[in-house]
């Protein structure tokens, strides 16, 4: 039984996270690491470092770790950044299950980490965390997140090694899910939605169906799928979004560097984001086994649209959702929704967002195109719902 395990640790050791008998030993030297704490100091400008080094080696095992630091932690930025973080949609969850979390995507860090504090509050179990290795920047966060039950998404790999690496990421999902009997968080598409208009990639789907001895629906049954919606009251990156469509717009072949992937990274986890709220949908397997698809590429797209339907109806809509769908349809619609304080509110809001886009001589032509991006993006969560429970009906 050793060896097999030991044998599979062997084959998955580049992408699995640290397990509980290496735990000690990578902590104990990550504490040392200038920009960890640097990055911790950051973070927790009243820490005392050398008491919050001891509180860390102290800690032995992975859940351990949630429970003594992340969740502390986490609890603390919500307290700090939002205005509240609720979760729904427990009757959809057997926790005697494992399974594999697909949501929409809204914050490079906070999405799995906000998910799994919603089930430590439960005492329930919690996700191992897919991470692409674009973000992995420095060595010292590669170990941080590892530590963090993070696995490694390998997204810079040629062609030719890119089925091979899907393969490899497949089968180890399909282990963890399967034979370890822990759940697996993965978002719905590679980067986020810059306009919110979640739409779940293909390559995700078949990538999770590539591990098994069946076709794509015999494949994907055993990792009992559950579609889990995320809706953040404001995005503290949206003029950093609408500030990229402005510089892509100029020249479409403008690519972010790692630095703006940090900033990005940092503004998320540090400023104010409203109410957060997430619903965990119901598991796919009956509509899948329910299914008379047998095409696989049509099994994919079936998959993709009751995912997007599931994610799309359990968004939670916000007041600054209703006053954008209102003006990037002209209508009022939806004027019962809001009062004249919630207009006036999100007026100022979008204009102080606007503010912080740091780029030269924006023309007024230019400044109204990034005012009706950033409604665009707060319309278009309603807009999908609306669609899907119209489906639905």
């Amino acid at each position: 039984m050793t060896d097999t395990h030991n044998n599979i640790h062997d084959i998955f050791d580049d992408i699995r996270p640290y397990d509980d008998h290496q735990f000690h030993e990578k902590i104990s030297a990550l504490v040392h690491e200038p920009g960890f704490e640097h990055a911790v100091r950051y973070i927790m400008p009243d820490v005392d470092y050398d008491d919050f080094v001891n509180k860390l080696v102290t800690v032995q095992t992975q859940m351990d770790f949630q429970v003594k630091i992340m969740g502390p932690f986490l609890e603390m930025l919500v307290a700090k950044t939002t205005h509240g973080l609720s979760m729904d949609g427990y009757e959809n969850y057997n926790p005697e299950n494992s399974h594999v979390f697909i949501t929409n995507h809204r914050d490079i860090v906070l999405d799995a980490s906000f998910l799994n504090l919603c089930f430590i509050r439960k005492k329930l179990p919690i996700t191992q965390v897919a991470i692409g290795n674009n973000l992995l920047i420095f060595d010292w966060i590669t170990d941080l997140v590892k530590l963090n039950r993070s696995f490694i998404v390998k997204r810079d790999t040629r062609v030719r090694e890119a089925l091979e690496a899907a393969k490899h990421l497949s089968a180890y999902i399909h282990h963890t899910v399967t034979d370890k009997n822990e759940s697996v968080w993965i978002a719905q598409r590679e980067g986020r939605a810059k306009d919110s208009n979640d739409l779940t990639q293909d390559a995700v789907i078949k990538m999770l169906a590539l591990a098994g001895d069946g076709d794509a629906k015999e494949n994907l049954l055993p990792l009992n799928i559950m579609p889990v919606a995320i809706s953040y009251e404001f995005d503290p990156n949206d003029y950093l979004k609408v500030r990229e469509f402005l510089l892509k717009r100029r020249d479409p072949q403008y690519k972010k560097s790692q630095r703006d992937d940090l900033f990005s990274m940092e503004t998320g986890l540090l400023k104010q984001k409203g109410r957060i709220h997430f619903h965990l949908g119901k598991c796919i397997n009956d509509d899948l086994k329910n299914s008379t698809l047998e095409n696989r590429a049509d099994v994919i797209r079936h998959v993709c649209e009751t995912l997007d339907n599931s994610i799309h109806s359990g968004y939670r809509i916000f007041p600054c959702n209703y006053i954008a769908y209102d003006k990037v349809h002209g209508t009022n619609k939806y004027a019962d929704c809001y009062t004249e304080a919630d207009l006036e509110s999100f007026r100022h809001y979008i204009a102080s967002q606007l503010d912080k886009v740091d780029v030269e001589n924006i023309t007024p032509e230019e400044h109204e195109f990034m005012h009706h991006m950033m409604l665009v993006m707060y319309a278009n969560p309603l807009k999908n719902q609306l669609a899907a429970l119209e489906n639905k009906n």
